[in-house]
């Protein structure tokens, strides 16, 4: 067995010989970028599956929904469970689907929308002979549906209207939407901040 006291001091590895330390600088963007991916590994499920933040563009969804409003788009819920009447939903528009709408749901699919007179009726199981829309709860008061529709909804057609009935382009003019052209729904404003906070879907009344 050799003994320690006999190893000549010259040929012990020096301080640090064994490592060689990286610049400060290396270390730093290494740590950043180890930092970003971990980010986008955890941000882009959440951006492209769960929520995407939109704004408002127009006054098609006044009084409820300004623009430049900032809001946030729920897409979870709709893995689950279909859209129902009264949310407020963002969807493909049918006329270019690189562009993105924001309008109500009025009928749901497999009924029959009929409008004429100012008026908006529903046909399905629970009203076959027809039922009038109620919705002094969310539009201003006096607005008006224009326009003379009878529709039929496909299985996976919604149909769709803005708040603001004089302005909007919506199923009136483009027809109903498909399921699958549908993003998800608005579910919390977060501009202006006097309005920030989750956003309630009306109860509609026959």
């Amino acid at each position: 067995m050799t003994n320690p006291e006999n190893i000549n001091p010259e040929e012990e590895p020096k301080k640090g010989g064994f490592f060689k330390t990286k610049p400060y600088w290396v270390e730093f963007i290494l740590d950043l970028a180890k930092i970003v991916i971990l980010a986008f590994i955890i941000i882009w499920p959440i951006h492209h599956f769960v929520f995407q933040p939109f704004y408002v563009s127009g006054p098609s969804m006044e009084p409820n929904y300004y623009d430049k409003d900032y809001l946030i788009v729920e897409e979870l819920s709709y893995r689950f469970h279909s859209p129902q009447r009264g949310e407020v939903i963002v969807f493909h528009s049918p006329n270019n689907s690189q562009d993105y709408l924001i309008k109500r749901v009025i009928g749901l699919p497999g009924e029959r929308i009929v409008i004429t007179k100012n008026k908006i009726s529903v046909y399905n199981q629970q009203f076959p002979q027809g039922a009038e829309f109620n919705e002094n709860s969310y539009l201003n008061p006096g607005l008006v549906t224009m326009g003379e529709i009878d529709v039929q909804l496909n299985s996976d057609e919604y149909y769709v209207l803005g708040d603001h009935r004089n302005v909007s382009l919506d199923s009136r003019v483009f027809g109903p939407i498909k399921r699958n052209t549908i993003v998800g729904r608005a579910w919390f404003r977060g501009w202006p901040f006097k309005n920030l906070g989750l956003l309630k879907t009306p109860i509609f009344t026959f």
